[in-house]
Formats: C-alpha cells, sequence, structure tokens
C-alpha cells in the first residue's frame, strides 16, 4: 500500500459545478412544521435550561392537525409573540399525546432471565450477576409501536413498524440504525435470535418503503441514513443460527440499500493518474437544506451569524450529513476545530464509511454465496476488490501507520480538480483504526503488527478505553469521550487478528472498557450511551444534549466482550 505523493483528478456525482447547490431535498410534512413551530415556541416560554427541542417533534396529537393548529394560532401571545408557560403547558396537555406514549412495553418471547449456555467463561460471579442485569436490560428498552401510529401516522413522527423493537433509550424513543448493529451484538450473547431478526426485518421495512435504512424512524428521518451495518446485522445472525430462509429473504433489501450509497449524491470517482486507475468512493451527504426538526432552535442558533441564504442552506445540509455520520459532532468534520459553522462533512470521503461499504460488499458475496447466486457472488467480491484498492490507494499513509480521512478541496467545480494527496487529514481519530475490523485489513499479519504499534502510541488508548480523537472541543465525539462502537471494532479486529500480542492489547482495552462501564453503573444504576475514558467510572458529557442512559450499543458491546474474553475468577471488577 504505497503512499508516495501523487496527484489524482477527482469527479464528484455533483449535478453542477457548484459545490454550493444542496441537490435533490426531501420535502416536509406538515406536521413536522408544525411540531417545528410548537419547538419554537416552546424555547421562547420555557427558556434554554433543561430545553430539549427533540421532545416536541416527539409529540403526537390528539385531535387532526387543523384543529390543533387552529388551536395553537388562537393562544393569546405577548407583544414580542410570546406564549404564558401557563396557556403553552394548557394547550400542550390538551392537545398532545406524550413524547414516547406511542410506545408501549413489549415482552420479548425468547427472553428467558438466564439463557442456556450464557458466558461459560465468565468465572467471576460478581461479574457474571452484572452482565445477567445487563442481559435484563433487553425488557426495559423493547418496545412495540401503539397501533394507533398504523392507524393514524398523520397524527405521529413515529412511523409504523411490522415488530416490536428495542431502542436505545432516554429521549431516544425510536430505533436507530448504526445502534441496532451493536444492540443485535448484545442479543446474540443474550441467545435472542429471534428479536434479533425482528429488528432486520424492521429496517428492511425501511428499505421497502424508503429506498434506505433511514438515521430512525421517525418522519423527521427521512433525509438521511446512518452508518450502513445492515448487511453485518445479517451476516453475524446467519453465523449463529444457519437460517438460510432468513439469508435469502434479506438479500434483495441489500441490493437496494447498496444501490441508495452508490448513487451519484453519496459517489465520487477519483481518477489516479500514477496508476492509471478511477476509484469509487463514497461520502455522507443528506438530503436537506433546512435546521434539522429535531434540533431547530440549536441549527438556528448556530447559522445566527451566516447572512447569506445559500450558505446557510449549506451549511444546514453539512449538519444534516453530521447527523448521517453517527459522530454528531466531532472536529473530525471542520475546518476550523473552534467554529461549528465550519463543518465540511460533505466534502470529506471518510475511511470508516469506505470499510463498512468494503464490508457490505463482503457480506453480500458471502450471502449471496450461501443462497446459490453465484453472478451476484461475483459481482460483489470484484467490486470489493477494487474498492480495497481505492481505501488502499486513497486513505492508507504508510508512515503514520494508519487510515486517514481524505479532504476534497472545496472549489467552484469538483467534477475535474486536481487533488493532492497531502489532503489526508493528519489528525488522529479512532475512526482511522477500523480497517482492522474486517478481514480485508485483520488477516495480514505485518499490517496488524505496525497498526498496532501506531494505535499504542497514539494517545488515543487511554485509562478507560479508546478515546474518539485527541481533541479537547466540548462536542461529545471528541476528547474525553468514548463510544461503544468504536472500542467494539477496534478491539474485535484486533482479537481476530490471530497475532498474539494483538489479541492481549484486545483484552486490555476490553476489560478497561467493561470496568468503566461496570463501575459507572453501580454508582447510577444504568448504563451510558458513552464514558470518560481519562476516568474509570465516570460517563461522558459534552454535545448538544444532556448524557443519556439506557443503553442499547453500550448494553450490546458489554455483552459481546464478556462472550468473547470472559472473566477469571480471581480478575478485580473494580476500578484500578
Amino acid at each position: 500500500m504505497a503512499s508516495s505523493p501523487r496527484k489524482m483528478a477527482v469527479t464528484n456525482a455533483f449535478s453542477s459545478c457548484n459545490t454550493h447547490e444542496i441537490g435533490p431535498v426531501v420535502p416536509t410534512t406538515p406536521l413536522i412544521k408544525f411540531l417545528v413551530r410548537v419547538q419554537e415556541s416552546a424555547l421562547q416560554t420555557f427558556g434554554p435550561k433543561k430545553f430539549d427541542p427533540k421532545l416536541y417533534v416527539d409529540l403526537s396529537l390528539k385531535f387532526n392537525l387543523s384543529k390543533t393548529e387552529s388551536a395553537f394560532d388562537e393562544l393569546p401571545r405577548s407583544v414580542d409573540g410570546s406564549i404564558s408557560i401557563k396557556d403553552l403547558e394548557g394547550f400542550i396537555g390538551t392537545y398532545f399525546e406524550g413524547a414516547g406514549d406511542d410506545l408501549g412495553d413489549a415482552n420479548p418471547p425468547d427472553f428467558v432471565p438466564e439463557p442456556e449456555g450464557f458466558m461459560p467463561a465468565v468465572e467471576n460471579p460478581t461479574v457474571r450477576s452484572w452482565a445477567l442485569e445487563v442481559h435484563s436490560l433487553w425488557k426495559n428498552l423493547s418496545k412495540k409501536v401503539s397501533g394507533d401510529v398504523n392507524e393514524r401516522p398523520d397524527l405521529h413522527t413515529l412511523l409504523p413498524l411490522p415488530g416490536s423493537v428495542i431502542i436505545p433509550g432516554s429521549r431516544f424513543r425510536e430505533v436507530y440504525y448504526w445502534d441496532s448493529y451493536w444492540v443485535i451484538r448484545g442479543l446474540l450473547a443474550s441467545k435472542m435470535y429471534d428479536t434479533a431478526k425482528g429488528i432486520v426485518n424492521n429496517l428492511i421495512s425501511l428499505i421497502d418503503k424508503y429506498g434506505y435504512v433511514l438515521n430512525g424512524a421517525r418522519a423527521y428521518y427521512t433525509n438521511r441514513s446512518q452508518p450502513p451495518f445492515l448487511s453485518s446485522m445479517i451476516s453475524e445472525i446467519y453465523k449463529r443460527t444457519l437460517d438460510m430462509e432468513f439469508a435469502k429473504s434479506s438479500l434483495p433489501a441489500l441490493l437496494k440499500e447498496y444501490q441508495f450509497w452508490n448513487s451519484d449524491i453519496h459517489k465520487v470517482i477519483i481518477h489516479d493518474a500514477q496508476a492509471s486507475s478511477d476509484h469509487t468512493l463514497n461520502r455522507y451527504c443528506a438530503r436537506w437544506n433546512k435546521p434539522r426538526p429535531e434540533a431547530t432552535t440549536l441549527d438556528k442558533h448556530s447559522a445566527s451569524n451566516i447572512s447569506n441564504d445559500l450558505e446557510r442552506q449549506k451549511f444546514y445540509q453539512e449538519v444534516a450529513s453530521t447527523a448521517e455520520s453517527g459522530w454528531d459532532f466531532s472536529t473530525r468534520w471542520m475546518r476550523n476545530h473552534s467554529d461549528f459553522t465550519t463543518l465540511s462533512t460533505t466534502l470529506i470521503l471518510p475511511v470508516d464509511l469506505n470499510v463498512f461499504l468494503l464490508k457490505m460488499e463482503l457480506d453480500i458475496t458471502y450471502l449471496a454465496k450461501i443462497v446459490g447466486d453465484s453472478k451476484q457472488a461475483e459481482s460483489f467480491l470484484k467490486a470489493s476488490k477494487e474498492r480495497k484498492r481505492a481505501i488502499d490507494s486513497v486513505f492508507w499513509n504508510a508512515k503514520m501507520g494508519q487510515w486517514l480521512d481524505y479532504w476534497l478541496n472545496d472549489t467552484t467545480c469538483l467534477q475535474y480538480q486536481t487533488v493532492e494527496v497531502s489532503n489526508q487529514n493528519q489528525n488522529v481519530f479512532a475512526s482511522n483504526f477500523v480497517p482492522l475490523w474486517i478481514e480485508s485489513y485483520y488477516s495480514d499479519v505485518s499490517l496488524v503488527e505496525k497498526v498496532m504499534k501506531c494505535l499504542e502510541s497514539s494517545g488515543l488508548v487511554c485509562r478507560a478505553g479508546i478515546a474518539t480523537s485527541l481533541t479537547r472541543s466540548g462536542e461529545q465525539w471528541d476528547f474525553p469521550n468514548g463510544w461503544a462502537p468504536l472500542q467494539h471494532m477496534i478491539v474485535e479486529g484486533l482479537a481476530r487478528s490471530g497475532i498474539e500480542e494483538a489479541r492481549s492489547m484486545a483484552q486490555e482495552i476490553a476489560i478497561s472498557w467493561i470496568r468503566t462501564n461496570y463501575s459507572a453503573y453501580k454508582k447510577t444504576g444504568v448504563m451510558h450511551e458513552k464514558y470518560d475514558v481519562e476516568n474509570c467510572g465516570q460517563y461522558g458529557g459534552g454535545g448538544k444534549y444532556a448524557p443519556q442512559t439506557g443503553f442499547g450499543w453500550s448494553n450490546g458491546v458489554v455483552l459481546s466482550f464478556l462472550e468473547e474474553f470472559g472473566w477469571p475468577q480471581e480478575l478485580p471488577i473494580d476500578c484500578q
């Protein structure tokens, strides 16, 4: 994987040579427009303290929209247009169901308090008892969409789904896309195979309706997706269950999702002049040019100093595209780390997204072989080889021993620009090591040894896990926060490499992550969405909303780590 300096011409799938043209925008609905008005009035009335804008777009109407909107318009207002606390509280109580009331508790039929064969390598009784407590949290997070959502979808932003769901927790009262992969990994450790399949079927229903898996199962998320993990979910479930019918019925949806991620808006073609070849790579790009409905008040505030309408629309697209990445928010996506309005996610070719798409190609190859579709298997094997060449050519930096995101030049025309390899982002992020997660890279012994040494000296590996970045920005996907998905991918890749030293490093990271989850749980009584990797037992902070609990992917990764590594009788679980 050479990293010698060279120039590459870039062709981008923009319909015009103007990078500020947004492209196709998914239309919003009258209900969402109205709920955004309520959200903005609520901020004016109640003030910013503990204000969560998402709450107001998650409310369900008791009456039709016309009647509700008329009543809202008739509320008395002061000279500045504000509504009194009494009047607004009265209106909300009269005309809305509570946020989350359109979800009821569900009882997963395959849940048992202690599954047969659960965690045989967890010998320490304290850890085993806690693992069973984490396992029991699937009951708390298991929900079913109310019948009224199906019967009266015009009253709800929650989308109907065919089966029961597992939500992340707290303010996240709906299914989320990439969260669901680690939920499923936890469910597989909990032997809850039918529940895991049900999650996949719910996500496939979104592909059937919208052409892709939405960021989350809400009407206001139809403008974007999230990191594509559906093929990984299906492959993992198949490997545990050998359910051929499940694999066969899932494959058409994967092909449809693959088309979405390789459609013009997400695709960039880079011509490598030195190798005389073209590389197709992908970026995040939401079809949106307004404040996100679930965060309208925040996004408008962020854009308050942008006077140009087109620039403001472009900023809103960048915010939504960053949400599509799952890393909302991080200095990884900013031109200027101290200026949130310099988000430029659509001008970045991310290492991890392209690795996820390589894994999708390999998963489809595997599943197509299983179901006997040799033509499809050959096609996707060819695509995977081409993408690996692209990843090696564009992202790999031999000197640094890691893969680096690639910045496109922000010029007036992207169609035939020449880009220097120096456009690699030299900053260190946990995502730079995500390629280790897939066999294409963890099977290369000399590569793993080099990358492992780089990870050890990177500054990312801390007392309580792997930090997301080295920048202390106050954004939640930056230092000192660590997130379960990134721990899991890097640890699993190291552990599967077959190198004893790499597995030992993986186990050390997993132990420190389990310990911080355990200690925070014992102090607070809950699992958390993120943790402070500098301080064992401390949950994470920062970002645009209060830290959340529950928590789907944290539960899943703890269970997955305990299943993989066990816990010896004599090993202490408390923070050391």
